[in-house]
């Protein structure tokens, strides 16, 4: 159903385009049910009592992004479709492999300093002289000849996993007060310093780097994941008041998140300069109306920069209009529900709150970009996850995905054990009475 929702989207592109229906459907066509059917085949050899929902969900997004970067590559002439196309390939391959190494989710537990260790190397890289690279004013990027990558992608994922790892362990002494202050009993704060001078390292890093979407990323996963270990409101209190002062403090002081802010509260007194791009995405938008102004009719590919990345939801709001977007969001909704549900039937603790993080992670990604893109919240820059143009995103979110369809079966197979024992069990009780009869 999703090849086929992506093929209809790209014949009815093309033809917009064109007048023409496109020669080329069947090759497309059997194209996605190939890479699909790889994905599907690693499913039921690796992961056979995964949920099935993940990748229809996973397949139809990055199949409607491929639509609309090649709508982009087709309003501007550029050629960056083809590159989307092998990148997805390149995904698949590191779904197929993630469920191949990683048999069971507790391995991920056992080396987390390693992996901690890890995500400091991959967040470092950009800042090394001549190696990292600057671009549109973040730092993020290492270069290597024409070979360009992210490394923050996969850093986040890594450090999901060590905060998920460490607040397991230190569960009871994060829980339950246990240091005297005065007459009162309160939670004893040390266990908390270990990974708090990791979270500050990993938010000092990334603000070199100029990338405001991670460290909101990163500040809101470590509260949450924080929260949910404990059950604690106090540390959800915490979190609201420290991302407070933090705003406040990187919006008076840090140049380019105090554009933002200005962008985002004034948007018509920079509509000539850095608030063109939001300008001409709410005008598309508008334009697009319920039903959309028509795939390959519309002119925000043409008249928002950077449309296939940080705007590729505009392109799609406009050309689809309010259903479209619906669509997108709602499939979100589907997908983080489907990850919370595998977090829910995880087998063990860690498992449990690694999946709830990874979800968080894709969840608050969309969250961050559509919000921005509607002006619900100040633009942060991360990519629209499986739909916007990016090679190293769309990797590090299939090798996610792949992560918590580990946990997924995981906890499907503890519920086959659990039925199967009750099964047995009436069994043997059933016999009993026969015999006894």
């Amino acid at each position: 159903m999703a090849a086929g929702i992506v093929v209809a989207a790209y014949v009815l592109m093309i033809a917009g385009n064109t007048a023409k229906i496109p020669s080329d459907v069947v090759p497309l066509m059997a194209s996605l049910l190939a890479m699909g059917g790889v994905a599907h085949i690693a499913n039921r050899v690796f992961a056979p009592r995964s949920q099935p929902v993940f990748l229809p969900i996973v397949f139809l997004l990055n199949g409607l992004g491929y639509v609309m970067i090649l709508r982009i590559d087709l309003g501007l002439g550029t050629n960056y479709a083809p590159l989307q196309a092998a990148w997805t390939a390149v995904g698949i391959f590191a779904y197929v492999m993630t469920l191949v190494l990683v048999r069971r989710s507790r391995d991920l537990d056992r080396y987390r300093y390693l992996l901690l260790l890890a995500a400091v190397i991959l967040m470092l890289l950009p800042l090394i002289p001549h190696f990292g690279a600057n671009i549109n004013g973040a730092r993020l990027w290492v270069k290597a000849g024409s070979f360009e990558f992210q490394p923050v992608e996969v850093a986040k994922i890594l450090l999901c996993i060590f905060f998920a790892s460490y607040f397991v362990e230190k569960r009871e002494l994060l829980t339950i007060p246990t240091a005297r202050l005065g007459n009162r009993l309160v939670v004893d704060p040390r266990p908390l310093i270990p990974i708090g001078l990791a979270w500050l390292f990993a938010i000092g890093v990334i603000s070199l780097e100029h990338d405001i979407g991670f460290s909101a990323l990163l500040f809101t996963l470590f509260i949450g994941l924080l929260w949910i270990t404990t059950g604690r409101t106090g540390y959800l209190l915490l979190g609201v008041v420290l991302f407070a002062i933090g705003a406040y403090i990187s919006g008076r002081f840090l140049g380019q998140t105090h554009v933002r802010v200005e962008t985002w509260l004034h948007p018509g007194a920079y509509a000539n300069s850095v608030g063109h791009q939001l300008v001409e995405t709410w005008y598309a938008l508008g334009s697009g109306g319920i039903g959309g102004s028509g795939l390959g009719l519309g002119f925000g590919a043409y008249s928002i920069p950077n449309s296939r990345t940080d705007f590729v939801f505009a392109v799609l709001g406009e050309e689809m209009g309010l259903l479209g977007a619906t669509m997108v969001v709602v499939a979100f909704l589907l997908l983080v529900g489907a990850g919370l549900r595998a977090a829910q039937a995880a087998r063990s603790e860690f498992a449990k709150l690694c999946a709830t993080g990874l979800t968080l992670i894709l969840g608050l990604q969309a969250f961050f970009i559509i919000g921005g893109v509607l002006r619900l919240m100040p633009l942060t820059g991360i990519t629209l996850p499986f739909v916007s143009y990016g090679g190293s995103a769309l990797i590090a979110n299939y090798i996610l995905v792949g992560l918590v369809v580990r946990i997924s079966d995981e906890g499907g197979r503890a519920v086959d054990n659990a039925e199967n024992d009750d099964w047995q069990q009436e069994d043997r009780r059933r016999r009993r009475l026969l015999v006894g009869g």
